[in-house]
């Protein structure tokens, strides 16, 4: 079922509704037994994807290796916190379902692995959310609202639905089973190239590079953690020049799985120590690599390996 969006005003002018899995003043630091929890529960759920030797390497003058998640049913890494985050669920809760915001991956991720486990899922999608990735929610028969202008919006409504239903709300980068779930991302890169020495990570809200980054400096301290974000929603940088998450006021970009405004409070507190550097990048650079593997077709935004 889809909702129209109507009330944009109203929204901005109610007051924030609070997520207890995520609060500022009390942010959740992941730990390595979260991951590797993550990564025996979720097995048989998600695909354990390849790491594979890039034909860039030559170009680059390195060998760069390329962690393949856009292999994954949906078409991203957001699975392996989606799948974690249900299948931790209460039976209580698992029956009553979840509620999430996404403009698209996450949302796809959370329906099509509520669907698999027998979970209802609420999506609550921007206005301006493709529709293809819409309609793919709607076909794993998840309650699809089309509500709010922009993200900050939709996560309000979703927060508010979740409040009244009773039922949990899901932030798909700073919910600690989320992060758990994405960090097995780093285990598996290990795995495939144990003797890397950077690992370059994709940065939108932060989830991914607190549990990539927390895997990999727990098993490889030496290993050096490198985040790139647009150069239009820097959110990341900026936290880290400020010392916790700030909003940021960022344009449109071409990688808008990356375009977060404010970094979560507990992907920071996980991720803050951990990250080596940060790099902001044009939303245009990715586009000379895009499509150029043989047989793949990659997203705008993806992390990749160096040794």
């Amino acid at each position: 079922m889809v909702a129209e969006d109507e009330n944009n005003d109203e929204i901005c002018q109610e007051m924030e509704v609070e997520d207890p899995f995520c609060l500022e003043s009390s942010p959740l630091k992941l730990t390595f037994e979260d991951i590797t929890s993550a990564a025996y529960k979720i097995k048989d759920g998600v695909i354990k994807t390849a790491c594979t030797r890039s034909h860039l390497s030559s170009v680059v003058n390195m060998e760069l290796y390329l962690k393949k998640d856009f292999v994954q049913y949906t078409g991203s890494f957001k699975e392996r916190g989606a799948c974690y985050a249900l299948m931790m669920l209460s039976d209580e809760h698992k029956r009553n379902g979840v509620i999430s915001a996404s403009l698209g991956n996450h949302a796809q991720a959370l329906c099509y692995h509520g669907k698999r486990l027998g979970v209802p899922v609420t999506v609550v999608m921007p206005t301006v959310a493709p529709i293809i990735k819409i309609e793919a929610c709607r076909n794993f028969g998840a309650t699809v609202i089309i509500q709010g202008f922009n993200m900050k919006e939709s996560k309000h409504i979703a927060l508010k639905l979740s409040k009244e239903k009773g039922i949990i709300y899901i932030n798909g980068y700073d919910h600690p089973h989320i992060m758990a779930g994405q960090g097995t991302v780093g285990l598996e890169i290990l795995e495939d190239v144990p003797d890397a020495d950077a690992i370059v990570v994709p940065v939108g809200g932060g989830g991914l590079i607190a549990g990539v980054s927390l895997a990999v400096k727990t098993l490889k301290k030496n290993c050096k953690i490198i985040g790139v974000e647009s150069d239009r929603v820097p959110s990341f940088t900026k936290a880290m020049e400020h010392g916790s998450p700030i909003t940021v006021e960022g344009k449109s970009t071409l990688a808008d799985g990356l375009a977060v405004p404010r970094v979560g409070c507990n992907a920071f507190a996980t991720a803050a120590g951990l990250v080596d550097k940060m790099v902001s990048t044009s939303h245009l650079n990715p586009l000379s690599l895009l499509n150029k593997g043989p047989g793949y077709n990659t997203q705008s935004h993806s992390s990749s390996t160096t040794r």
